[in-house]
């Protein structure tokens, strides 16, 4: 089976001068911010300090400052235009990754068809989350394609209610929320049409920085003057969360400051708090652990696959649910900071999963 990886590259160039292929020097500035020296930072980058030392001195020179202070017998620190290189490229990540996981994946199935010429490829359409990434790798270790493409949890429903996939990802808030978010998907899902598994609960709650210096407590805080706030698209599931969080407190969209200002993932809202551009945003406690975040947690939700109701019986979509449904796959996602998997790979009928 084919894998493709597409990453982000940076070419960082004065108006007419050559370019510096960034990437080498983002890695050796994390590396030498892990373990404050250079020689160190080389090794496990597998360069040079000859080579290490003139790369830094090659940007230094093209940035026009230093990237990093340098004392006698202390090591080496980043300087602040280190650690914003280091926070861009974090974000640049985290925006990208579903974008390029998705293309890649749609790569792999374009050419695996080719190859193949007869075999069905079974399609995922999902809500990005750190659960269905760790299903993605062990489908790929065990070599079974998937089509992967990352969209709203409302996208990936219609999706499949559409003929478009063959299985959706979508998560529903357990509580006071459940019933409001799932008339949402209850829309396309239908008892008699669709089947449902479970992967995850997972825990939803702010994102601020470390140590918490702001002392926010809760949701009502987001009015507070001053506070910027980073949310996610319209249409995504934790969107739909929190619009009904902001109602239940009162709370007008508008006097949220930053309430338009949106990314795609709880990564990316993680590195953008993370990076000092937002003072909180609201995602899952896998990112905030990720990016060194402190998190207040706000609620319990549950991710599913909705998948047609003859999905069992299906050949091409056997060794997915195989999967799904394996110890090693429930011990992955267990270990997840935030996810609960004591469920995961329990298939239910739509409306026992939410008492229609």
């Amino acid at each position: 089976m084919l894998r493709i990886t597409l990453q982000p590259q940076w070419r960082i160039a004065q108006e007419d001068g050559p370019a510096l292929d960034a990437n080498t020097l983002l890695g050796l500035l994390a590396a030498v911010q892990g373990s404050g020296s250079i020689s160190q930072a080389g090794r496990e980058l597998g360069l040079s300090y000859r080579h290490a030392w003139g790369l830094l001195q090659q940007a230094e020179q093209l940035f026009g400052q230093p990237l990093l202070v340098r004392g006698r017998g202390r090591g080496s620190a980043l300087t602040p235009l280190g650690e914003k290189l280091i926070w861009a490229d974090a974000r640049i990540g985290a925006r990208l990754q579903p974008l390029l996981e998705s293309l890649a994946s749609e790569l792999e199935g374009e050419l695996g068809r080719v190859q193949r010429r007869q075999r069905a490829v079974p399609r995922l359409h999902a809500s990005h989350g750190f659960a269905v990434a760790a299903l993605r790798e062990q489908l790929a270790a065990r070599q079974v394609p998937v089509e992967l493409r990352y969209r709203s949890s409302l996208e990936a429903v219609a999706a499949l209610a559409q003929g478009d996939c063959e299985l959706a990802g979508f998560h529903v808030p357990l509580g006071e929320f459940e019933a409001a978010a799932a008339r949402r998907y209850l829309t396309w899902l239908k008892p008699d049409q669709h089947l449902l598994v479970q992967l995850a609960v997972r825990t939803q709650g702010l994102f601020v920085a470390a140590g918490n210096p702001l002392g926010l407590r809760g949701l009502g805080d987001l009015a507070r003057p001053g506070l910027r706030f980073v949310n996610r698209p319209e249409g995504s599931g934790t969107r739909v969360l929190t619009d009904l969080l902001l109602k239940r407190e009162g709370i007008a969209p508008q006097a949220v400051a930053g309430y338009d200002n949106t990314e795609l993932t709880h990564a990316a809202v993680a590195a953008y708090v993370a990076s000092g551009m937002a003072d909180v945003g609201i995602g899952v406690q896998t990112a905030a652990h990720r990016f060194g975040l402190h998190f207040i947690p706000l609620l319990k939700e549950r991710y599913f696959f909705a998948l047609p109701a003859d999905a069992l019986d299906r050949a091409e979509l056997r060794p997915v649910l195989t999967v799904l449904r394996s110890p090693a796959f429930r011990a992955r996602v267990a270990a997840l900071k935030g996810y609960e998997a004591a469920h995961t790979g329990e298939v239910m009928g739509v409306a026992a999963a939410f008492q229609t």
